[in-house]
Formats: C-alpha cells, structure tokens, sequence
C-alpha cells in the first residue's frame, strides 16, 4: 500500500453500529480537519486523474467534475479547479434551482431521485465522478445516467472508500478507483 494512503486511511475514524446495528461507519471528517491530510487526499485524487484518466483519454483532459450530495461537494469543486475543468453538483430532488433532469436510484427502504442543471454539461464532454464512498452504487449509477443524458462522457468514478464486498463498480458504465478498500 503507498505511504499516502496508508496516512489516510489511519485517520479514518470507525463507528461500530452506526447508523444502525451491524454497520462500522469510516468517518472521512479528521481527514478534512486536518489540513495535511486533506491536501494529501485532493493531491492523491488529482494525482490518479493527470496520471490515469486524462492519459487514457483521446482528448486529454476533463472538462467537468461532477460531485454527488454531499460530501462529493466538499472534493470536487478543489478538484476541479485544480483541473481547470468546471464543477457539477448533483443534488436531492427539489434542491437546485431552473430546469433539471432527473435520475432515480434504488436505495434501502426504496427508490430516491438525483438531479443536476439541464444545461450543466455539453454533449461531448469529458467527465469524472467524485464522492467519499460507494457502497451498492445505486447514487453513482444515478450520477452517470445524468451525464449520459445530457451527452457527457464519464470517464471515471472515484471515491475516498469502496465497500468492495458490494461489488458497486459492476453497476457502473465507466472504470471506478477508490483509495481505502474494505472488504468486510
């Protein structure tokens, strides 16, 4: 494991049984209290992308970074402007304002809904997914389905954590990289 995610996932906090019985919560908050480690997160983040993503692109950049509600706002928008590429917030249902479209997404006590500006991203452009864990990938799944819709290219998603037992990156229509795996 490289020395910079080995530093973060040690300030991870763990929560047993929260937000109910059986589940440990990882608190990514130290990480953004501590600005080292919050630098080393954004720097490991833009890292992946300028050495993975943009490399592997025919265009060779990102035009958009899209943030999902809402830790994802709390990554994307440094992302992006790190970047220079523009950021996309994806919000609840009846949270932004003018016209949006809409996606649903199953979660588990039924089905929610995302939406984004209808006029947030351009046909043809290319871009990346961010928020802090990806767990069944119902709201990451949502969030392509959004840039799909408008004619946007998602190149890749990533997240601080994956559950990986939950094998979300099956659901998804583009490659996904986390930086902390849990595998239970």
């Amino acid at each position: 494991m490289p020395a910079d995610v080995d530093y973060l996932r040690t300030l991870l906090r763990s929560f047993p049984d929260y937000p109910k019985k059986g589940i440990v919560f990882l608190d990514i908050f130290p990480l953004l209290r501590d600005p080292v480690a919050f630098e080393t997160l954004i720097t490991h983040l833009v890292h992946r992308i300028t050495s993975h993503t943009i490399a592997s692109s025919p265009s060779k950049k990102i035009d958009v970074v899209v943030g999902l509600d809402a830790r994802g706002f709390l990554l994307g928008p440094i992302i992006a402007m790190r970047l220079g590429a523009a950021f996309v917030p994806v919000r609840k249902q009846g949270k932004l304002p003018g016209e949006t479209i809409r996606a649903e997404y199953q979660k588990e006590y039924g089905v929610d809904v995302f939406e984004m500006q209808a006029d947030a991203i351009q046909p043809g452009q290319n871009v990346v997914v961010i928020d802090d864990l990806i767990a069944t990938g119902g709201s990451a799944k949502a969030a392509g389905e959004l840039v799909a819709k408008l004619g946007g290219k998602t190149l890749e998603y990533l997240f601080i954590i994956e559950l990986t037992f939950l094998k979300a990156a099956e659901k998804l229509d583009a490659p996904m990289y986390s930086i902390v795996k849990v595998d239970d």
